[in-house]
């Protein structure tokens, strides 16, 4: 295959690690919470899908169900955490920033303990015979085009509907908006807040599940999954808070961010390490100008819900 076709399907597959966090930050950002703790969601949700396989590498389980539990291994790591989080911000009102920074701390350094007392041998021996089909025998950038990758874009596409289209995703866009209005026509304001964050949380630990086992394959993979969470976040930005737009943007992200590696291989002043550094930073370049440009149209429809950040007091509505 040729380099640069190859290139960019890697490219294309990255990105979906910024799919998923973004995604599932974006559903929890509509309820009107900013949830900072997306890396460490995403550090929890990639060693509880390794741990799930870990459980299950010794038994002659099919390969569908195999696959199957270590999804639900990673989105029951990642809820559990969100669990954490919906607790204090949503039952308690702590403060959502602080809240969103010790969960990150949290979970990047409980995952590492688990990654530590893992055997890597075992979870990663499902990536190329189970994880990376349709494409396993492939020697090319295709084989990390497996099925977690097609699962991002259908969740994307689904959440989109979801928020855009149906009567739940009214109800919850609302309560981003004005919780207050919302819970005077009805609506349990704190019902929809725990299910988007649980839901977001779920999604988004999907991101480093599918970073470790399918499209990096390495036990060395967890140690950049903070990093890829924070861009996840900043793509929540970019895709202005649209599901859809996230597919497009995690693309983008992907091909910025992996230009660092595919340029140092030319040599000359892409070599250095501060070269490497400064195209990493390419995606929130990128980002900036984004709000800057939202900023200068001022159209509502590209803002952040109007309660993003703010705990929601019923009793002064």
């Amino acid at each position: 295959m040729n380099p640069w076709l190859n290139f960019a399907i890697e490219s294309l597959g990255f990105g979906a690690i910024f799919m998923y966090g973004a995604t599932g930050e974006i559903l929890t950002e509509k309820s009107g919470h900013l949830n900072l703790g997306i890396p460490g969601i995403m550090c929890m949700g990639g060693a509880g899908g390794c741990l799930a396989l870990c459980l299950v590498g010794g038994l002659q389980l099919p390969g569908f169900l195999v696959v199957l539990i270590g999804i639900l291994g990673a989105i029951l790591f990642g809820m559990l955490t969100g669990l954490i989080y919906s607790f204090l911000t949503i039952t308690l009102r702590a403060n959502q920033n602080v809240t969103g920074l010790a969960l990150t701390t949290f979970g990047a350094g409980l995952s590492k303990v688990l990654f530590g007392t893992m055997d890597h041998t075992v979870y990663l021996q499902f990536s190329r015979t189970l994880f990376r089909q349709p494409f396993a025998a492939r020697s090319d950038a295709l084989q990390k085009l497996g099925i977690l990758f097609y699962l991002a874009i259908l969740v994307c596409v689904v959440a989109s509907y979801v928020l855009m289209r149906t009567k739940v995703g009214l109800r919850l866009r609302s309560i981003g908006e004005n919780p207050g209005t919302a819970d005077a026509v009805g609506v349990n304001v704190t019902r929809y807040k725990y299910i988007a964050t649980l839901i977001g949380a779920g999604i988004a630990a999907l991101g480093g599940f599918y970073s470790i086992i399918d499209f990096e394959a390495s036990q060395e993979a967890y140690k950049n999954l903070e990093e890829y969470g924070w861009l996840s976040v900043a793509l929540v930005i970019f895709a202005l808070w649209r599901p859809h737009m996230a597919i497009v943007g995690s693309i983008i992200f992907g091909f910025l961010y992996r230009c660092a590696s595919q340029l140092t291989q030319l040599g000359g002043i892409f070599s250095a390490m501060t070269a490497q550094s400064m195209l990493k930073m390419l995606p929130y370049v990128f980002t900036i100008a984004v709000l800057i440009f939202t900023s200068i149209r001022n159209k509502r429809e590209n803002h952040p819900p109007a309660s993003l950040g703010l705990p929601y007091f019923r009793e002064e509505r």
